[in-house]
Parts: structure tokens; C-alpha cells; sequence
């Protein structure tokens, strides 16, 4: 095996690198996955995951996970409506879709960040996962690397595998291709508590998702099992939107007032989101990366996950495409078919490419659909047509 004896370092602790871990840990694999948290237990920021049959199930079915998964995914979650900028439901698949259908290709379970963290950092063992360790740079180091960390402990990896997402600090030892701005800018808002923050839209969400849509302009929620409300604000932006603004997004009453100017037209319920102080907002241009881009294999580099193709999350395949990633590096670097890693890296890096460029320019078109002038109709036809 291309590995033996090799000591492979997982930069980045999110679903794709720890994965990857998972799968070549069970391949007797030297792996260790370095990340950023002070530990297991930090809070998963973020709205919720529906992985895919061809993809994210399927990683996890070869990792040997899927009883974990389905003891921890949310049944229903799934569901979804559809609104207009009044709040009246336009769509309604929630009587439709059965809770569970695994095998079915259009089956999409759902389940929290934090839970599916929590069950991959489980399935590892615990030495192989080194917290509280930043990333900062790395050198040449006879065949391999030397990692260092903002922790002032270094590390040596004969490989280094790039897990660190949409701003990776590892993608620029292997390309300076740069992101492409998509033409959206996202406000990402999570409201803790939300049946007592926030009781009339966490009522409305009914443990699934909501997509309300016009004008341009979305707003995208999600309920957590913990039981937060996730919601991502959308809209048609300049890419110097957020610096010309002068609003300061740690601040909510600057984001509510923003939010209630901008949103005038909108039904006043959907302000129900900043009566609270219990809530944590970011803003999220989306960047995306060039659909022809390409380098160099390196015999000791690669990367995965949105720090080889980030994309806007309109799609929900930003976390799917990662798994994919880690299985099918997991599955080149254990083969026989290569005579040396930088064969291998090529392989998987031209594969990844290229699966990723299509689900890049589809994410990228139904981007552009949420946020056209007739965006609700367009959801609408689009989810009839599936259905």
C-alpha cells in the first residue's frame, strides 16, 4: 500500500477530513487529524446537513457508520415549505415525504452538525485527533512537511491532506487559483431557544425548513434538535457589498435595522428574529471557484472539501461533495493501481475536479434562480417538476 509507514496529516477537523480519518484509520493508516477547536465540545455554528445516497450516505456506509447515522439523523427534518414574503405557504411537501426511505436516491435525511461531528469523532481513536492546533505554515521537510502551529507545537507529515475549508490557509502550497464571487452575499443568523426567542417562526419552521422567497431576495430556515433556528438572509449583492455597508454585523440592533429597512415589504413577523439577544450572526459572501480550474499534483499535498471547491450552499452539496472526496482518496490511496503517490494524488485530484465542476455550475444556476426577480415561482416549478 502507498501508505505504509507514511504519516499523513489531516489539516481541518470538519466532515470530510474526519472521514477520511475514520476510513484510513481502519486501513491501519499512521493518520492524524490537527484541528483549530480548543476541543469536541465547541458549538457547530450552521443550519443542517442532508446527505445524499450517491455521496455523503455512501461515505459513511463504506466508513461503517450508518447505524450511527441513523440513530442521530433528524426523521421529518427534511421537510419543507415554501413562502412568500407575507408568510402565506405557496408549497408544502411535509404530507408527502416519508421519514425514512434509506436506499431511495431522493432520499435526503437530515441531521445536525454537531451530532454528525460527534459520531465521527467517536468512530476515531482519540490519539489520532489533536485539538487546540491552528494551522499557521508549513516547510519542506526532506520528502514530506514540517507543520507548525499557532500553538507554537510543530508536527512532520509525509502527507499532508488540506481539510480546512472555504478559507484554507493549506490551498495556496498547491495553487493560487482564486475564488470567483458568485454575485450573492448571505447573512447567516442563529437564534438559540427559538421556541421562546422567536415562538411564531419556530412554530411556522415546524422542525423542518422554510424557503421564503421574492424580490430577489431569500430567506432560508432550518430547525436544530437542540433547538435553535437557523436562518440564511440572500440577496443579489456588489462584491464590495459588506464593506461599503458600514454595518457592523456583531451587532444586532445594526443588523435589525438594516434587516427592517431592507426588508420593508416583507410581512413585520420575520423581524421576530432579533427580539432576542441570544443570537449569533456572520456575514457569507459566496465565492466559488473556477469551473476549469486545475494544478499541479504534488507526491505529498492534496486537498479536499471547500478548500478545493467551495460553492454557495444553495444546493446542499457543499458536505456531500466533501465525503465524496474523502472516500474516493481514501479509496485511491489504498489501491494497488498506483506505483507512486503523485500518480495517485493525480488520479483523485482530476476525478475531483471534474465531478465537482458539474455540481459547481448546477449549484451555481439554482444560485442565480433564488435570487432572480420571479425566484418564487421558479422554486415552485422547480420542486413540482421533481415531485
Amino acid at each position: 500500500m502507498l501508505l505504509d509507514n507514511k504519516k499523513i496529516a489531516i489539516i481541518g477537523g470538519g466532515p470530510g477530513g474526519l472521514t477520511l480519518a475514520r476510513l484510513l484509520q481502519e486501513k491501519g493508516a499512521l493518520v492524524k487529524v490537527y484541528e483549530r477547536d480548543q476541543d469536541r465540545y465547541v458549538r457547530q455554528q450552521g443550519s443542517t446537513l442532508d446527505l445524499h445516497e450517491d455521496t455523503g450516505l455512501k461515505a459513511l456506509l463504506t466508513a461503517g457508520l450508518m447505524d450511527d447515522f441513523k440513530k442521530n439523523y433528524r426523521p421529518g427534518a427534511d421537510k419543507m415549505k415554501i413562502t412568500d414574503r407575507n408568510m402565506t405557504v405557496v408549497y408544502n411537501d411535509g404530507d408527502e415525504k416519508p421519514e425514512e426511505d434509506f436506499g431511495n436516491v431522493h432520499f435526503r435525511p437530515e441531521i445536525d452538525r454537531g451530532p454528525l461531528r460527534d459520531l465521527l469523532i467517536s468512530s476515531i481513536k482519540e490519539e489520532n485527533i489533536v485539538w487546540d492546533s491552528k494551522f499557521t505554515e508549513m516547510k519542506p521537510s526532506g520528502s514530506g512537511w514540517e507543520i507548525s502551529f499557532e500553538n507554537g507545537t510543530t508536527a512532520y507529515a509525509d502527507l499532508v491532506i488540506a481539510s480546512d475549508g472555504a478559507n484554507s490557509r493549506v490551498r495556496k502550497y498547491i495553487t493560487d487559483i482564486q475564488p470567483v464571487f458568485s454575485g450573492v452575499t448571505a447573512i447567516e443568523i442563529n437564534v438559540y431557544n427559538a421556541e421562546k426567542n422567536a415562538p411564531k417562526l419556530w412554530k411556522l419552521v415546524n422542525d423542518g425548513k422554510i424557503f421564503a422567497l421574492e424580490q430577489r431576495k431569500t430567506l432560508l430556515f432550518s430547525a436544530k434538535g437542540d433547538g435553535t433556528l437557523t436562518l440564511l438572509i440572500g440577496l443579489k449583492t456588489a462584491h464590495d457589498w459588506l464593506a461599503k455597508s458600514g454595518i457592523d454585523f456583531t451587532n444586532k440592533t445594526e443588523v435589525s435595522e438594516w434587516f427592517k429597512e431592507e426588508f420593508k415589504n416583507w410581512n413585520p413577523d420575520w423581524q421576530e428574529l432579533f427580539e432576542s439577544d441570544d443570537v449569533w450572526l456572520t456575514p457569507r459572501p459566496m465565492y466559488h471557484f473556477p469551473l476549469d480550474q486545475s494544478w499541479k499534483p504534488l507526491p505529498n499535498l492534496t486537498m479536499i472539501g471547500d478548500a478545493a471547491h467551495r460553492m454557495p450552499p444553495y444546493a446542499g452539496e457543499g458536505a456531500n461533495q466533501a465525503l465524496a472526496d474523502a472516500l474516493e482518496l481514501y479509496e485511491v490511496l489504498t489501491s494497488n493501481l498506483f506505483v507512486n503517490m503523485e500518480d495517485a494524488i493525480g488520479f483523485f485530484e482530476k476525478r475531483m475536479c471534474t465531478r465537482t465542476s458539474e455540481i459547481t455550475e448546477i449549484t451555481l444556476q439554482q444560485t442565480e434562480a433564488m435570487h432572480d426577480e420571479n425566484n418564487l415561482q421558479l422554486l415552485i416549478d422547480f420542486f413540482n417538476e421533481v415531485v
